[in-house]
């Protein structure tokens, strides 16, 4: 019997999981391990601080996939990971062998920056920020909180910041919102047709844009940044770029200079063919492309079939993912900004769209057949 570990359920292992139930791979033990029973989905967060989703709304019972899939379910989070004994090891100290290895535990908030610890909202894990934000506004409702700022002008600081304010509204808080980048055009990624709406859309929502200033510092009463000045605020979200967890780089696995597992058209380690990655924790050495939902949903159907390739001894399958994806950006309100280099369009029917697809995506995942 093949004992295959799935560390972390994120987007690809959700996938792996469906695939399994439908079509249990023979003599293989299936052992998931995630620190939580249920995964939240990203592509639905700003919505549900907005106010559009119930939690519930945008959650996948990972316990009730597994199970479906005959896997044993394990709720811990992988700490360490010994490659070369294939032992890993979990949070309470407890100790899983494995034959074969998938890795999809996603990136870790940054908080690098001095007092953020202390004093900000991490964007990472995402049931905490919603449960964050979820106290924020009850406090900017009864007059607690005055200003809010959100670190980060990436596509993901822009959603948080718009929802917030929407949200803030609806419960008709008196609160500000700012956003705070070191980039001189917020989502810099993005085409500048992109970037142009994205900047319209913050300035007709009243949201404060401070671009070109880097945070250096966060403390009780806001942020301080980069020579000189302050943004003052009573609550501060960071939505910088994820890091990747520490034992990653631990594990002996090959790793990038961030700390990502390098992998490989196969979806597995270059320095370990017994272990595979997917998702926000590696780096594709062949084909690199941003961190985000869509690549990660993306790699789960030829992850899973990998997974079932190697265990039985037949040839893997290479997978190159897309070198442009399409990102509905949400702002708030129920409309939304498309991006897919060059193209751009803005709208309440691209919200639309992107609420379809989302659900879709979450009630795949809820009744295996």
């Amino acid at each position: 019997m093949i004992r295959l570990l799935l560390a972390g359920g994120g987007h690809a292992h959700v996938e792996v999981l469906r695939s399994f139930a439908r079509s249990p791979p023979r003599g293989v033990e299936v052992v998931v391990v995630t620190p939580s029973p249920a995964l939240l989905y990203s592509g639905m967060v700003p919505g549900v601080i907005a106010g559009h989703y119930a939690a519930a709304d945008a959650t996948i019972d990972l316990a009730a996939l597994a199970r479906a899939a005959g896997a044993r379910f394990v709720v811990a989070a992988v700490t360490a990971l010994d490659v070369d004994r294939r032992i890993a090891t979990t949070g309470d100290g407890g100790e899983i062998a494995f034959d074969v290895a998938s890795l999809d535990v996603g990136a870790i908030a940054d908080a690098s920056l001095p007092g953020a610890a202390l004093h900000s909202i991490p964007v990472r894990p995402l049931a905490g920020l919603v449960a964050a934000c979820e106290r924020l506004c009850d406090d900017a409702a009864r007059g607690a909180v005055r200003r809010v700022a959100v670190i980060g002008g990436g596509a993901a600081g822009v959603e948080i910041a718009c929802a917030i304010g929407h949200r803030l509204r609806a419960v008709r808080a008196a609160a500000a919102v700012a956003l705070v980048t070191d980039q001189r055009e917020i989502a810099a990624s993005h085409p500048p047709a992109v970037r142009r709406r994205l900047a319209r859309a913050l300035e007709r929502r009243g949201i404060d844009v401070v671009a070109g200033r880097a945070a250096c510092a966060v403390d009780a009463a806001g942020i301080v940044l980069d020579g000189g000045g302050r943004v003052d605020a009573d609550r501060i979200v960071l939505a910088t770029p994820a890091a990747a967890a520490p034992w990653l780089a631990r594990s002996a696995l090959a790793c990038d200079a961030a700390g990502f597992v390098q992998i490989d058209a196969y979806l597995h380690s270059v320095s370990h063919a017994a272990v595979f990655a997917a998702g926000d924790c590696a780096t594709r050495v062949d084909a690199p492309h941003p961190r985000s939902g869509v690549y990660a949903v993306r790699a789960g159907p030829p992850l899973a079939l990998n997974l079932r390739r190697v265990v039985d001894g037949g040839a893997l399958v290479a997978y190159r993912p897309q070198r442009v994806a399409l990102a509905l950006i949400s702002l708030g309100d129920r409309d939304a900004v498309a991006s897919r280099p060059p193209w751009s369009a803005e709208g309440r029917l691209l919200w639309r769209w992107k609420d379809r697809i989302d659900r879709r995506f979450v009630a795949r995942y809820r009744a295996p057949d």
